[in-house]
């Protein structure tokens, strides 16, 4: 059921970050890493499993949105893949000067 604005203390923007905003160019991550990030946490903060679940579930969607910025590799046996920037959305140090 829809609730007025009013029944809240607070409202936030609501703010999606680019890939290039929180992934280091050199590095590789795994879906709840990038969950971390996103929330503004080190990637290797411990979390109770039902908020990484969480995490994970915003998580998904906005890898997916933003896929043409990504590079995943080929999993080795049991690890998980990893996502990083696509070396097309990563701006040359020679552009940023």
């Amino acid at each position: 059921m829809p609730k007025s604005k009013d029944e809240f203390e607070t409202l936030y923007g609501y703010l999606l970050y680019e890939p290039t905003d929180i992934l280091h160019p050199d590095y590789m991550y795994t879906v709840p890493e990038i969950a971390r990030m996103l929330q503004g946490l080190d990637p290797t903060t411990d979390l109770a499993e039902d908020t990484e679940d969480h995490l994970i579930d915003w998580t998904i969607p906005w890898i997916i949105s933003h896929e043409e910025d990504f590079v995943i590799n080929d999993p080795r046996g049991d690890e998980p893949g990893y996502f990083g920037l696509h070396p097309d959305v990563i701006e040359d140090e020679e552009t940023e000067e």
